[in-house]
């Protein structure tokens, strides 16, 4: 893995190790944006390309399935052949993929798109994740925030992309400036990275790997907490614009004023509580952040006044977004070195896949019963995801 000095590490913007966090951060905010901009251009889409809510859906769920199953593979790739080999093949996927759906004159082909989509994202994050955790130390919460960060800012980006083409362009243009960034993006990797492209037979020592994580009860109780948060998000991320509409009566623009809201409080919250976590506890600091959404999305579920509203979501955004990088690096933390990557990939395979359950659950309650319920039951897995890391923490 990539070496670094003590002097890099305390740079988390200029030296090596800051160049290389920066791409990579570059990177995972792009791929963020081109996976998050089809969801407002998916009226546009399903238009042109003749489809029903279930295909388009279908092609979303392949995305983020696929996305989830490479979680595992790419971080046991990347811990035994390069994070290098792993992040700039993803990017070169990506490329194909994004211009794919640029391009797409059917659902087949568009499906096919979204389904290299999924397995370009998939190979890249953990060896990211991987790659910083090698760069940084000390600042290890910090620069996971940073990176992290990125992601929310890849949202900001997709909401403003889809705006600004549907106004000026069609669908299809929305893509081509994410690949024209990412070949930059994959550009500097290429130099920047000193480690070589490393191409072998990998042992994915699954069986291993499970036993490894599932056998140790402190990782096992992490890992249902994490699923449990992942749960919480997807379906905050799917459903909290039609929540605002249907159950606060809110405009559309309005409610996609709140949708924004997670993503512009995220890019701040994430960097913050990853450098608060460098000094403090990281396990009970985010047990802290968890409880403190479980109690605000109460607020926001009882809440009649759009101003409360709105401030609840920012709240709740704070204590949101602000779990990832603190659980991220404690999880990284308790990984052996030789193995990191790969855990944390088994576990995002895991935590990513569960949650992807979230929106379906949700919307299958509010077609039965309605939003309040399946947003009240979000309180309760966030309540659950913060008691269990605070007693494991105590342990």
């Amino acid at each position: 893995m990539t070496d670094s000095t003590g002097a890099d590490e305390e740079r988390l913007v200029t030296g090596y190790s800051g160049r290389l966090l920066l791409a990579v951060s570059v990177g995972w905010g792009l791929i963020q944006s081109g996976r998050l901009v089809i969801s407002p251009l998916l009226p546009a889409i399903s238009t042109d390309l003749g489809l029903s809510s279930t295909r388009a859906g279908a092609a979303i769920s392949v995305l983020w399935g696929l996305y989830a199953l490479l979680q595992y593979p790419s971080g046991r790739l990347s811990d035994r052949l390069s994070r290098k080999t792993l992040l700039v093949g993803g990017l070169g996927l990506l490329c194909v993929s994004f211009g794919t759906l640029a391009t797409a004159p059917t659902y087949l082909v568009f499906l096919v798109g979204a389904a290299v989509v999924g397995l370009g994202a998939g190979l890249y994050p953990t060896p990211a994740r991987g790659l910083v955790s090698d760069l940084f130390v000390t600042r290890r919460g910090q620069a996971f925030g940073l990176h992290t960060a990125s992601g929310d800012l890849g949202g900001v980006v997709a909401a403003g992309l889809a705006t600004l083409v549907l106004a000026v362009a069609t669908w299809r243009a929305a893509f081509l400036p994410v690949v024209v960034v990412i070949v930059a993006v994959a550009v500097a990797l290429h130099r920047w990275n000193h480690e070589s492209y490393v191409v072998g037979r990998v042992d994915m020592a699954v069986a291993d790997t499970g036993r490894r994580l599932l056998g140790e009860p402190r990782l096992r109780w992490l890992l249902v907490s994490y699923s449990l948060y992942a749960f919480t998000w997807q379906s905050m991320v799917g459903f909290l614009p039609t929540y605002l509409q249907v159950s606060k009566g809110f405009s559309p623009s309005l409610a996609n004023t709140g949708f924004a809201a997670l993503f512009v409080v995220g890019a701040v919250a994430k960097p913050t509580a990853g450098a608060v976590g460098d000094a403090v506890s990281r396990s009970l600091l985010a047990a802290t952040v968890l409880l403190a959404a479980a109690a605000t999305l109460v607020v926001l579920v009882v809440a009649t006044s759009p101003a409360v509203v709105l401030a609840a979501v920012v709240v709740f955004a704070l204590g949101l977004m602000a779990f990832p990088p603190v659980m991220q690096a404690h999880l990284m933390d308790s990984f052996p070195t030789d193995s990191m990557g790969g855990d944390l990939g088994a576990m995002r395979t895991v935590y990513i896949g569960l949650g992807a359950l979230g929106p379906t659950v949700v919307g299958a309650t509010a077609d039965a019963y309605d939003f309040t319920l399946a947003f009240s039951g979000l309180v309760g897995c966030l309540l659950v995801s913060g008691l269990l890391v605070a007693l494991v923490s105590r342990r």
